[in-house]
């Protein structure tokens, strides 16, 4: 009866402690972030320092000279919902383990196509998609909890950064959002479909990103053929023909502008047209 009883109390027990919940050693984040026309999206576990240090020979937790999981528990998984180029690399869209070699004055940046391993356990150097090479900073401050990032952001670059202890390292990406906008501009700028929004579009394009100033004045003109009255228009068109030189169109363009944007009560754009014109 006693070893009985002991047994259902050893049972009941077990019961009681699977019901408590604990926090996570390392709590997973997840990062989202839009990029040219589509995401990525990084999924990673977050160790602390706890007092221990990082990235030196020997230590327990990220040691100089082997692949390191670059976070904790699971492999690091990134996902870019577009092909993005890496180094010389371009690497389709999907999902990739992040690894990493930590180094005093260099580290190895690793993409795998194993993206659901545990940890670096299950890494092998043959399923590497791409390496490269970056150089680690210095901060002033100690981050505390391992950290991934995503900044400098353009249309088409940007940069993923890695935080811990004093270290800082990141490495570029860039993705081609051009010549899938150009399709998209042909497409919505012939045919019955063309309207004065598709035609602003394809202006705001060629100017802004493009650097194409005469594809953008052809386009920015059958924005305006459409809208007569559209001082944003003409300010546009008057900053594209100061890009091509000629000041005495840009100055015209700017004045009617001002003369439209006042009409409409718009200061905003009767400042930026004075601007344009003191640059001339």
């Amino acid at each position: 009866m006693k070893k009985i009883l002991f047994v259902l109390g050893t049972m009941l027990s077990m019961a009681v402690t699977a019901q408590v919940k604990m926090p996570a050693a390392s709590p997973t984040q997840t990062l989202i972030q839009d990029f040219g026309l589509g995401k990525i999206e990084i999924v990673y576990s977050r160790p602390s320092l706890k007092g221990r240090s990082v990235f030196g020979k020997g230590s327990l937790l990220a040691p100089t000279g082997i692949v390191w999981r670059t976070g904790a528990n699971g492999a690091t998984k990134v996902t870019f919902s577009d092909a993005v180029t890496i180094g010389d690399k371009t690497l389709p869209a999907g999902s990739y383990g992040l690894f990493t070699i930590p180094g005093e004055k260099e580290w190895t940046i690793i993409l795998n196509s194993n993206s659901k391993g545990w940890g670096s356990f299950s890494y092998t150097e043959a399923e590497d998609v791409v390496r490269i090479k970056a150089t680690p900073e210095t901060t002033s401050n100690s981050t505390e909890t391992f950290t991934i990032g995503i900044g400098e952001m353009t249309p088409e670059t940007a940069s993923i950064y890695l935080k811990w202890g004093k270290t800082l390292v990141g490495f570029p990406i860039k993705t081609d959002i051009k010549s899938i906008i150009r399709k998209q501009i042909e497409a919505s700028t012939t045919g019955a479909t063309a309207n004065g929004a598709a035609y602003q579009a394809a202006a705001n394009f060629y100017f802004d990103m493009d650097k194409d100033f005469d594809k953008a004045l052809v386009y920015v003109d059958k924005a305006i053929s459409l809208d007569a009255k559209a001082y944003w228009l003409f300010l546009l068109k008057a900053k594209t023909l100061k890009e091509l030189g000629d000041k005495k169109g840009a100055k015209a363009s700017a004045e009617t502008c001002i003369k439209l944007a006042e009409a409409g009560k718009n200061a905003d754009y009767v400042r930026s047209a004075n601007e344009v014109i003191a640059s001339l």
